[in-house]
């Protein structure tokens, strides 16, 4: 089956047509690109019309014809072929001494042309009837190797100019860290079907897209923002985020793709690559949150003082419905607005997005449920951005039509996790290995609320049913988790968790471990990252391990503090990256440290949030990952992974039904200040009265008999 890829066409009559003929007529595989790719030449960027990669039939451009007159068709085939050629021929994969390996065809299309002249059927010019018999000649053709067919679809896909700028790994050993690393990154050479529909395809109106972490979600978003901004360099375009590491990859990213496409530097004018709240003081500081306020005569409110206003935790929404609230009629600012990480949002934020576009809402939101550093979870569309007068949902999503663009898009294939790793961090996310609660009688932490999203996201069922109160087993395939981002370690390689009996040990170790990585396993600095789970104590909880290092000679800096809040990676690659949670999202490494992962056992307030933060760390790695942790609720974590590793990596459980979905969503929810208050209170009493009974100033015997035997009673009743 050919696989169609709708890009923006200037010639949709004869488009569609094309479409049509090889979803009904046309039995082959391969990609057909429908107004894609956009070539970089020295006139500026050049659109093909349509564009078939096939086993079969090699490449072939179609030049299409909307009316009845060819005009220069000769001439134009000549120039789509050359334009072409030049783009495959700077590759090197493509090219053999000075031939290129797949030299491009090219047939005119011009579905309503009455003529069956064989001197334009000689001439690959064919209409309706003649389609077929000019495609036939095509067939049988043969590539130099596998390998040159998927690097055609890695350079039309932008994909290979990724690889092209990265750095070269200076490697001594085959079978090194370093050496297995440079595997991995030159095996992911093309976007899926799934993922080149999301970045070409261009919906007038709200585009949703959901993915696992590694999905591609970040350079999908940086991919359609180029090609948007190269068909369209006129549109106004905003990319915005929550991580603001991210600015300066978004911006690598489509500085890239936007050359590759236009043969020009994008027009950052145009083009804005922006925080989410922003501030006074220029471009830099610009933000979706400010440039409302400033277009709408909207008062700005600072982060201090929307948290004086609203409260902890609450400071960003506050802003946001104000702003919405004291807007007295919407006002266009952008043409195209593309949001990543949108789980980290507020859904007042994606209503202010909405409402900066004009009559056309080109949304496009990409998330990760389970990344969610905090307890919001997103609604459907049809909640998130209300109804009109009528009453009729302003976005709702449904099937596309043949032809039309998806608007729900879902990304189960996963490029950076290996099948052991991110089936460890779904398990440890959503609890389901963890000992039962007593009163839900499930570990279950928290759960999709469509059952069959397992499903979605790469997931089979091997056991039972994904059905209300039934025991279902789960494991991720060959296909949503490609063997070779594990085959190249042993899987107790792979992820390992390490119990330490004091913070000092799991200092030293790690400073011994990073020295190896760099000494020994041939790994560069950017290939490490360490992770502080807490946001709040990683500055003091890093700076054991940091100090031995230096004692060692090796530079480490701490992301967003030692360096811009912007910056994540040392440019000049001579410098260890440790973080929190929050600056580590948006960001990968081949080897992972997670330090104080006892953190994420247990917690006073939303046991969710700090497992979803466990999970979003885990999922940073792109090759080995190594859990670390103190103390008792760490050796309780530890067995959370044997039992998964004992499943060889499958998910077993009993699916929830709807009360109990319900209350462990509850129980496992953030607390107010108020309820935290009370926790710590209750804390400090009891901290107190073990600190009084263990020095004798108070004996048991006075405490009041009933209530200690209640307490006890209570106590025999819950499991650590």
């Amino acid at each position: 089956m050919v696989n169609i890829i709708w890009g923006t066409t200037k010639k949709p009559a004869s488009s569609q047509r094309l479409a049509a003929l090889f979803e009904g007529h046309v039995q082959d595989d391969g990609d057909l690109f429908i107004g894609y790719p956009v070539i970089a030449t020295p006139e500026g960027a050049f659109s093909i019309d349509a564009l078939l990669i096939s086993p079969t039939r090699g490449v072939v451009i179609f030049d299409l014809v909307e009316g009845k007159d060819l005009g220069d068709y000769v001439g134009r085939q000549d120039e789509s072929a050359n334009r072409l050629e030049t783009k495959l021929r700077s590759h090197k994969p493509l090219m053999l001494g000075r031939t290129l390996l797949a030299v491009p065809s090219v047939i005119t299309y011009a579905p309503i042309i009455n003529t069956t002249n064989q001197n334009l059927v000689s001439h690959n010019v064919a209409n309706d009837i003649t389609f077929a018999d000019v495609l036939s000649a095509l067939n049988g053709y043969q590539w130099a190797s596998s390998s040159t067919y998927s690097s055609v679809i890695s350079v039309i896909q932008s994909i290979s100019t990724i690889r092209r700028g990265k750095r070269n790994r200076s490697l001594a050993k085959p079978d090194s860290r370093g050496a297995k690393l440079k595997l991995l990154e030159d095996s992911i050479a093309t976007l899926d079907v799934i993922q080149g529909r999301a970045v070409i395809e261009t919906v007038e109106g709200v585009q949703r897209i959901r993915g696992l972490a590694g999905s591609g979600k970040t350079i999908i978003l940086a991919l359609k923002a180029a090609y948007l901004h190269s068909q369209h360099p006129d549109w106004k375009i905003a990319v915005t985020f929550n991580t603001r590491s991210l600015k300066e990859q978004f911006r690598r990213l489509i500085n890239t793709f936007v050359i590759e496409q236009s043969g020009d530097e994008p027009n950052w004018d145009n083009l804005s690559i922006i925080n989410a709240w922003g501030a006074p003081g220029g471009r830099e500081k610009n933000g979706i949150y400010y440039s409302f306020c400033q277009a709408h005569s909207v008062a700005f409110v600072d982060f201090q003082n929307a948290r004086r206003l609203y409260g902890q935790g609450h400071e960003f929404d506050g802003v946001c419905k104000n702003a919405l609230a004291g807007a007295k009629e919407n006002v266009k600012i952008f043409d195209a607005i593309l949001v990543d990480e949108a789980q980290d949002f507020e859904v007042s934020f994606l209503q202010m997005c909405y409402n900066m576009l004009g009559d056309i809402k080109r949304l496009v939101y990409a998330y990760d449920e389970l990344q969610s550093l905090t307890d919001r979870s997103l609604p459907p569309p049809e909640q998130i951005f209300g109804v009109d007068k009528k009453g009729k949902p302003l976005v709702a999503f449904k099937d596309p039509e043949p032809g039309q663009p998806q608007q729900d898009i879902i990304l189960e294939k996963c490029y950076r996790n290996s099948r052991p790793v991110l089936a460890t961090a779904h398990a440890l996310g959503f609890g389901i290995y963890r000992t039962p609660d007593p009163k839900t009688g499930t570990g279950l932490i928290q759960m999709f609320e469509n059952n069959h999203l397992w499903e979605d996201v790469g997931y089979r069922v091997l056991e039972g049913a994904l059905v209300d109160n039934n025991r279902v087993r789960l494991a991720r395939t060959n296909q949503s988790s490609p063997y070779f981002l594990e085959e190249h370690s042993p899987i107790q390689d792979l992820i390992q968790f390490v119990i330490f009996n004091s913070p000092e040990d799991q200092a030293i170790w790690i400073a011994n471990e990073i020295e190896k990585n760099l000494k020994v396993d041939e790994l560069s600095y950017d290939d490490i990252i360490v992770i502080n789970p807490d946001p709040m104590s990683t500055k003091s909880a890093v700076g054991r391990s940091r100090r031995i290092l230096f004692e060692k000679n090796i530079n480490t800096h701490l992301s967003g503090v030692d360096t811009s809040p912007d910056v994540f990676f040392d440019a000049n690659n001579e410098s260890v990256a440790f973080t929190g949670i929050f600056r580590a999202k948006g960001n990968e490494a081949g080897m992972v440290y997670i330090i104080n992962a006892q953190d994420c056992y247990w917690s006073f307030g939303s046991l969710a949030r700090v497992r979803n933060q466990l999970f979003t760390a885990i999922t940073r790695s792109k090759a080995w990952v190594r859990v670390l942790g103190v103390g008792d609720q760490m050796l309780q974590l530890a067995h959370e992974f044997q039992r998964v590793a004992d499943q060889q990596f499958s998910l077993d459980f009993v699916v929830p039904d709807g009360p109990t979905r319900k209350y462990i969503n509850i129980i496992n929810r953030d607390l107010s200040e108020s309820e935290k208050k009370n926790v710590r209170d209750v804390t400090n009493n009891i901290k107190s009265l073990v600190d009084d009974i263990n020095n004798g100033s108070v004996m048991i015997e006075d405490l009041p008999l009933e209530q200690v035997e209640a307490l006890r009673q209570l106590l025999s009743k819950t499991k650590k």
